[in-house]
């Protein structure tokens, strides 16, 4: 909205051009969301205090969890209302990847709120069952993946690109439509599964996100893509602005959920920041890179899937407890040692991520 009204105010005082600029759109949407969660973070919690929003905690967890009965969760609304807001103030909203991205978001969100509703609300453990959330989150992300194909506007949108690899790439026809639905769907679990300590998955969100943008901007740039050998994607760059908006909506979120956390996420927003990651992935054509810059939500799930399977076939569980995070707090590790050290990892693994803009 500001960014159309800057426009319109620039043929009357050429110094508001400056606004046409992505990378200081990037940044006021950076400080805009930043500025949105410290607002309103205070009450917002408060207000799930008041109302007994209080996470439950499993009694076979780690005993350290269990004096955080009771803190209050769904603070996931916090981030996605900073992230909508400033992406709406300061983004091209007649850009149509702006919209994919925020509506997948936003409806991700809404299948996480009625999960943590029925749970916290209706008092039903088990929240909205497995099939029912497999099925909304795969309607979300097949509605958006069939949109993406029949309006790509040229064959680079639908071609999967091999990092590392300048001269490999595959169009993939009707077969982006399956690839879009595995790796949403598939990230938002992943974050979803990750979430279960004070700001262990928030960061890596921020991180990941960020790095994205770096991607977005370069795709969306002719000059910098076809230096760089990435695909060039016409309108990915305006997804810079979302970027922003993400990091500075996860680092308010982040000053309240540090170490010890004063709300939680919750579904509401781990759903969402999970398809937001894989949404955004698609768009600038780097789903392998998401894999590499968001290796810990992938080590966490595949954690899950072997100490299923081992216990379904052997009886045995490979780790003392699913996903990873925890299996390190019952060998001994304090919750900040287990988050800080997976932070630095995935610091590292962005850098290996963004390392493949030029190794090719």
């Amino acid at each position: 909205m500001l960014y159309e009204l800057t426009e319109w105010l620039s043929d009357w005082y050429g110094p508001f051009r400056v606004f046409q600029y992505l990378t200081l759109r990037a940044i006021l949407g950076v400080l805009t969301a930043l500025a949105i969660a410290f607002m309103i973070g205070p009450s917002l919690i408060r207000r799930l205090g008041s109302r007994g929003l209080g996470q439950p905690i499993r009694v076979d967890g780690p005993e350290a969890h269990l004096s955080k009965a009771g803190t209050p969760t769904m603070g996931g609304a916090l981030i996605l209302a900073a992230v909508t807001l400033a992406t709406l103030l300061w983004a091209d909203l007649n850009n149509r990847q702006t919209w994919v991205v925020l509506s997948v978001t936003l409806a991700y969100g809404v299948i996480g709120f009625v999960d943590d509703y029925k749970k916290l609300i209706l008092k039903n453990s088990k929240g909205i069952s497995a099939r029912q959330k497999l099925f909304w989150q795969s309607a979300v992300a097949l509605g958006a993946a069939a949109f993406l194909y029949h309006t790509a506007q040229v064959p680079a949108e639908t071609t999967y690109i091999v990092p590392f690899f300048k001269e490999i790439s595959i169009g993939l026809g009707w077969g982006f439509i399956p690839l879009t639905w595995l790796v949403i769907v598939g990230s938002s679990n992943a974050v979803n599964l990750t979430d279960g300590l004070d700001g262990l998955a928030i960061l890596p969100a921020v991180l990941v996100g960020g790095a994205l943008g770096i991607f977005a901007y370069v795709s969306g740039n002719v000059n910098f893509a076809v230096y760089l050998a990435v695909p060039h994607i016409p309108g990915a760059g305006e997804l810079v602005v979302f970027c922003g908006a993400l990091v500075g909506a996860g680092l308010g979120f982040l000053w309240f959920n540090a170490y010890p956390a004063q709300v939680f996420m919750g579904d509401i927003g781990a759903l969402a920041l999970g398809a937001a990651l894989g949404i955004l992935a698609v768009l600038v054509r780097q789903e392998i890179v998401l894999m590499i810059m968001g290796g810990v939500f992938v080590v966490e799930t595949v954690s899950v899937i072997l100490q299923v399977i081992s216990f379904k076939l052997t009886g045995k569980r490979i780790f003392r407890m699913a996903p990873l995070h925890h299996h390190f707090e019952l060998q001994g590790w304090p919750e900040p040692r287990v988050s800080v050290r997976f932070w630095i990892i995935t610091v590292i693994l962005v850098l290996i991520g963004l390392a493949t803009l030029k190794l090719r």
